[in-house]
């Protein structure tokens, strides 16, 4: 059956899914089938031009095929005129086929691909099938620009090419290789050829641990515009071009033009990232024949060491520095904490932020690296000495070894203990580093840590929580974490193994066990799972259906108490599966031997009880049984963790998580969005939809029951209404936000769930504070105009500079100056917060009369002073003035704004004039004269609901630092905005760039944007829209740069 519904068709509508408009033929086939439910969705304004134009389109071939062949270039003509197109089609009709001055041709006819520049295709290298090869070497007969993707290159399938490689450099074509060195597959003799004799530009991943980049594709790019694509399974090698069983679609801009737009967007961002290097055969030869060689597998990996390269972050280890710099710089705090898995690069980081330290303060710093074993020792010498690009950096204090500069010491704890710390003055090491933090209660830890005053002490942990289950971010850091580097992240980034997770119902129901301080009552939980024969028969059956063999594997079982643990290892023994129970009882050696009879595979599983950490570190561990509820994300992370360590021979977790009908108490969702990086709304859709967004490699895998008993759960989380949220707030009792979230352990999105809501009406309605109106206000003042100030406390979640959280604070004070008396950097952060407010000026003459009502409502003002508050603590990014004629201006790049505030900063919103006072923001961007600027807003997720192909790829980021952005549809290259873009510095004016990554959250709250800074004009293509690469003035924040970015991390 054809997709298309229209037009004539008749007859009843089969039962399945559909993407068809709504039309009157439709509408009468639908009545033709009563027995249905048709569900209908709005089109979505930004998909609505595309989905028309299919649906026309449609109509117009069915129209043009009924027609006479005599007749269709009338009825043609007839649709355009119309669409009032003015383009009637010519007699014939003809197609234009080339375009080319005749000296160019010198007498030869230029080669065309055998498939249609307009059409796709699939080839098969079959008989009837266009050869690969000879299509790739058509294609390049008339290609300005030719890109190609491809894990490995043979020397057998670059000759295969020669003759149309040699004529694209003869014409100046541009040829770039994206490639790898994947299993030493690449032959260096290739490469070097493609760059010395074809002139081609190389790129090249070293990554010789793994590599994500299994693509193989072509992209032909024609000034005409007629470009094309293959992608397929067809390295460049002979047997893929020409005699392989392999399969590639032709793609064309006519034909899938999103589709080729995607390509051409993804290979331009990929070109820029960091992770493919240029490769320059006269001196980087070396370095490509060793990791062609170690990824061959015929050398073991070289330790890091000094190589004269120097070291860059990773996109997590980047996003994590900057935050760590603004946990010092925006919120003040100098002692930190990293929590990130192990072999996930936590000593390179904190060497990353030595080096940034070093460099801020002009000189090195002193720096003291605390662990307890010598290996871990020597390696983060290593590891900093190659940072830093010194041979001679450090000196080890362990064993045999003593310092004797005593600059930069890398200690174990056991030589400070004997040395004796009180010898060492406090103030001594400007920096201290202390690894495996988790242990800082040891009583050796703690000595170091009370005695030493550093500038910046730092700490490294995997595992946050201790063995006796204290936190030692709350016990040594006000219950903070710098930074955290989140599950989503590191599988993205390639760092842990892919998981296979499998929720799976166990029959058991919890929902009557006693719930005590937040959690179930552990020895109740013990009773109902020790003795239940009927869940051990269905872990050992699940376990039997997903593992390969249990006698090969390596696992772990969580269990609730040491009986269940216990209980457990009889059960497995019995069905010849051999396992062990420990627990944070069972004595060191006893433990230790476990381990070991795991990793040797004597036995296949440990039953564990709250050992969390490297009381069961065996990077071996494949699989991972969850057989107690667990609704901590962060216990859940770790009990993860024990098996997502890379290990030779491993490919995948596998994790199997019992799950049974829950207490209404419990919660599913913080669990799963640890898993699966998604909001507590998005993850409905996630788990209706089967998970199909998760990292590379992993799948969450739900059982029809367990599906609907996590549904159930979650879904009721959202129905949290507000009856229920006042209630809850009540029983808190709790008068200040902050204190309410900390003891609740709810978010900021959960008090404030929709546009207008505030805290002040919360606690109101909760009778924590008095109703009405306070005596002070006159007559003519009602609690409707409080309330309009307090439906605006949505837009100011977001402020994260301590100069406008400061400003905004003094300015809703009792003693604040009037606006007359404020500075002028004062008086611009006043209006900024006035239009915040009052978008349209709220009737008021002048700031003041604005200001005096405000202050007349202290709760109002005391929300606010408490947002500013809770806002610097949630700060992530370091905000930089504008810089460039900007400065007096105060706005900061990597600043959090809404368009009201930016509006106001750039002199486009004020009282003094009326145009300006009622000015409303639309299509996204807007002039800002006083200040010569244009401020350009952008959304990158134009539709929320579904991914788009259409509209997802019209503004992006290429990179951290390039920006493809799409202007307004009637903007053209020669219009007066037009111009005024691509030659900013001929007008003498400025623009900034800011984004966010979607119009609303879950809750349907207004997200502000993020203030990317100045941008400064690269190129451009296209008219109404004009597509244009702005190049930044200041790197985006990598979290900006994930959501935004057109390819994954």
């Amino acid at each position: 059956m054809n997709a298309f519904i229209g037009g004539e068709a008749t007859g009843s509508l089969p039962e399945g899914l559909y993407e068809s408009l709504h039309t009157e033929s439709l509408e009468r086939r639908l009545e033709q089938a009563p027995e249905y439910q048709a569900n209908f969705e709005k089109v979505d304004p930004e998909e609505a031009a595309e989905i028309l134009a299919r649906h026309i389109a449609d109509m117009v071939r069915i129209t043009l095929s009924s027609a006479k062949p005599e007749d269709r270039l009338a009825v043609a003509n007839r649709m355009l005129q119309a669409i009032q197109a003015g383009d009637s089609i010519k007699d014939g009709p003809q197609q234009l086929l080339s375009l080319h001055a005749p000296e160019k041709l010198r007498g030869r006819n230029l080669r065309r691909p055998t498939t249609a520049l307009s059409d796709s295709a699939l080839l098969t290298n079959g008989k009837d099938d266009p050869n690969l090869a000879a299509e790739l070497r058509a294609e390049m007969a008339s290609a300005n620009t030719v890109d190609l993707l491809c894990a490995f290159i043979r020397w057998n399938g670059l000759r295969l090419l020669e003759s149309a490689l040699e004529e694209l450099k003869e014409r100046g074509a541009r040829i770039r290789v994206i490639t790898t060195t994947y299993m030493g597959a690449t032959e260096r003799r290739a490469v070097d050829e493609l760059v010395r004799r074809y002139g081609a530009e190389v790129r090249i991943n070293y990554e010789t641990q793994s590599t994500r980049l299994h693509a193989k594709a072509w992209l032909f790019r024609r000034n005409t515009g007629f470009n094309t694509a293959y992608v397929g399974s067809s390295n460049l090698s002979r047997s893929a071009l020409v005699d392989g069983l392999e399969w590639n679609v032709r793609l064309s801009s006519v034909a899938t033009p999103a589709l080729l737009n995607k390509f051409q967007v993804t290979f331009d961002s990929y070109w820029e990232q960091r992770a493919f290097v240029p490769y320059n055969p006269d001196t980087d030869w070396e370095r490509l024949d060793a990791a062609l060689e170690r990824n061959g597998g015929t050398t073991a990996m070289q330790p890091m060491g000094e190589t004269g390269l120097e070291v860059q972050p990773h996109l997590h280890q980047a996003e994590m520095l900057e935050e760590l710099e603004a946990a010092r710089a925006v919120q003040g705090h100098h002692r930190n904490l990293i929590v990130a898995a192990t072999g996930t690069g936590k000593t390179v980081l904190a060497a990353l932020d030595y080096k940034r330290l070093c460099d801020d303060a002009g000189h090195q710093l002193r720096l003291l690296f605390v662990a307890h074993r010598k290996e871990i020792l020597e390696q983060s010498l290593r590891t900093y000495r190659a940072v830093m690009q010194s041979g001679s950096f450090g000196e080890l204090y362990v064993g045999e070894h003593k310092p004797t500069r005593w600059n930069h010491v890398f200690a174990s704890v056991q030589s400070l203990a004997s040395k004796g710390i009180e010898q060492i003055e406090p103030d001594h090491f400007d920096v201290v580093v202390i690894d495996e933090f988790h242990h800082a209660d040891a009583p050796t830890y703690r000595k170091i840590i009370d005695h030493l005053r550093p500038q910046e002490l730092l700490g490294l942990t995997a595992t946050p929580e201790r063995g006796d289950g204290v936190n030692v971010a709350d016990e040594f850091f006000g219950g903070r974490t710098a930074s955290e580097l989140r599950l989503w992240d590191a599988l993205d980034a390639d760092l842990l193994v892919p998981f296979h997770y499998f929720g799976l119902a166990d029959d058991v129901d919890l929902s009557q066990v006693e719930w005590k301080r937040g959690n179930y009552d552990v020895e109740a939980l013990s009773i109902l799972y020790t003795g239940n024969h009927a869940r051990a028969a269905k872990v050992i059956k699940e376990l039997r259906d997903k593992v390969l063999s249990t006698r090969e594997m390596r696992a772990i079982g969580f269990c609730v108490s040491v009986q269940h643990a216990r209980y457990m290892s009889e059960v497995f023994n019995r069905a010849g599966i051999t396992s062990v129970a420990v627990s944070g009882d069972t004595n060191s050696d006893d433990r230790a031997a476990a381990l070991a009879r795991l990793r040797s595979k004597e036995i296949s599983c440990i039953f564990a009880v709250d050992l969390f950490n490297e009381g069961l570190d065996v990077p071996e561990v494949d699989t991972i049984l969850l057989l107690r509820p667990t609704q901590s994300s962060t216990i859940f992370l770790q009990q993860l963790g024990r098996g997502l360590r890379r290990a030779e021979d491993k490919a995948v977790l596998t994790v199997l998580d019992f799950i049974g009908q829950q207490r209404r108490e419990f919660r599913f969702d913080p669990k799963f969005r640890a898993l699966t990086g998604t909001s507590r709304a998005g993850l409905v859709k996630q788990i209706e939809d089967e998970f199909p967004l998760l990292p590379s490699g992993c799948q969450v895998i739900l059982d029809r029951v367990a599906q609907q008993t996590v549904l159930d759960n979650i879904k009721t989380q959202l129905r949290f209404n507000r009856k229920q949220l006042v209630a809850d707030v009540r029983s808190h009792a709790e008068v200040l936000l902050e204190d309410y979230l900390r003891e609740s352990g709810r978010d900021l999105t959960e008090v404030y769930r929709k546009t207008g809501d505030s805290w002040t009406s919360l606690i109101r309605e909760a009778g924590l504070i008095e109703t009405g109106m306070p005596s002070v206000l006159r007559e003519d003042r009602s609690i409707f105009e409080e309330q309009l100030v307090l439906k605006k406390m949505t837009a100011l979640l977001h402020v994260d500079d301590p100069e406008r959280a400061e400003v905004y604070t003094s300015l809703v004070s009792p003693d604040a100056p009037s606006y007359e008396n404020l500075g002028e950097r004062q008086k611009i952060l006043a209006r900024m917060l006035f239009f915040t407010l009052w978008p349209e000026g709220g009737g008021f003459e002048k700031y003041d009369h604005g200001f005096e009502q405000l202050r007349a409502y202290p709760y109002a003002c005391s929300e606010i002073s408490q947002l500013m508050k809770l806002g610097l603590q949630a700060a992530r990014h370091m905000p930089k003035g504008l810089g460039q004629g900007l400065n007096h201006v105060p706005l900061y790049s990597h600043g959090t704004y809404g368009p009201n505030e930016v509006l106001a900063a750039l002199g486009r919103k004020s009282l003094e004039r009326d145009a300006d006072r009622k000015f409303i923001l639309t299509g996204g961007v807007a002039w800002c004269a006083p200040e010569q600027t244009d401020a350009l807003f952008v959304t990158i997720k134009k539709d929320q609901k579904r991914h788009s192909i259409t509209t997802n790829y019209r503004d992006y980021a290429v990179s951290t630092d390039l920006f493809h952005w799409e202007s307004q549809n009637a903007t053209s290259p020669k219009s007066p905005v037009g111009r005024r873009y691509l030659d900013r510095k001929g007008h003498g004016s400025r623009i900034i760039l800011l984004t966010r990554e979607r119009a609303e959250n879950d809750f349907g709250v207004t997200m502000p944007f993020i203030c990317l800074g100045q941008v400064d004009y690269v190129q451009h293509s296209g008219e109404k829209p004009i597509a244009i690469h702005w190049k930044l003035h200041r790197p985006m924040p990598t979290d900006i740069y994930s959501d935004s970015a057109a390819v994954a991390r």
